[in-house]
């Protein structure tokens, strides 16, 4: 047997394919949430670099221009919105984790309207605050940066921060490491250096990191990538948090401790903002 012979969806019987996706079964796939400005998708090429780079490793076969033309179909003549871009190895053709390699990959391209800049509406960057929570990262060098499908560990996250009014909630490794947010990357700020905590262990690659990396560099602001401890996350003198969707965000406290936003912080998150490739 190689695929189920009957189907029942919310106690109805079923025949679609969709029923069968290794999306849906195993997590096997990734996706992309990309920022629309005046029609146009930022950071296009990053973007697609990091599917490239995410459908070699997992060895899907997808059509990543098609991908790409339907984001820009749903981002044209749109002002302002989000666009997500799920891709799926497909319908399965057999039974098993194991892929039968004959399988169709699936896009799917969804657009949401853009929140009100700066893409925040309870959060005002002035109070925003970040916590460190108990829930932590698996370590997979195998899946380390890739944007899968599997989130599990940030929704649980998430449900951890249930009710507390915090903007972000940052995760360590399971072998203690601080790796980022649970929708963001994170920089410390220490003098006029930039340190973020290196992903070849766990954590996603995120494209506004790549770009405050480059602008950084650009700019001759010195940037590393480092094992980062829970001992250097509390004494960090300043923080940010990147995304495609908030860009640079400077964070005003971590738990309890106030921090500043320097000129540094500043200045990256203005270059940033008037940047689209």
């Amino acid at each position: 047997m190689t695929r189920a012979d009957a189907a029942l969806v919310d106690g109805r019987a079923q025949h679609e394919p969709w029923q069968f996706d290794r999306g849906l079964h195993y997590g096997d796939g990734l996706f992309e949430t990309m920022l629309v400005r005046d029609g146009l998708i930022r950071f296009v090429a990053l973007h697609r670099g990091r599917l490239e780079r995410g459908c070699q490793r997992l060895q899907i076969a997808l059509d990543v221009d098609a991908a790409f033309a339907d984001a820009q179909t749903l981002a044209a003549g749109v002002a302002s919105a989000v666009i997500k871009l799920l891709v799926t190895r497909g319908s399965a053709t057999a039974r098993g984790y194991a892929p039968g390699g004959d399988e169709l990959p699936r896009r799917l391209v969804l657009r949401y309207g853009a929140p009100s800049a700066p893409l925040l509406k309870s959060h005002n960057i002035v109070d925003s605050r970040a916590i460190v929570l108990q829930t932590s990262l698996g370590e997979n060098p195998q899946l380390a940066g890739l944007k899968h499908l599997n989130r599990l560990e940030q929704v649980l996250a998430r449900l951890e921060m249930r009710g507390n009014p915090a903007y972000e909630g940052l995760l360590c490794s399971s072998s203690g490491l601080v790796i980022s947010g649970t929708m963001s990357n994170m920089f410390i700020v220490s003098g006029k250096e930039l340190l973020t905590p290196r992903l070849d262990r766990c954590g996603v690659a995120g494209v506004m990191r790549a770009v405050v990396l480059r602008e950084a560099a650009l700019a001759g602001i010195q940037a590393r990538e480092v094992d980062l401890s829970r001992a250097a996350l509390d004494s960090a003198p300043e923080l940010f948090l990147t995304n495609a969707r908030i860009g640079v965000h400077p964070i005003a406290a971590l738990d309890d401790r106030r921090l500043p936003t320097s000129a540094v912080t500043h200045f990256l998150r203005q270059r940033i903002a008037g940047l689209d490739t």
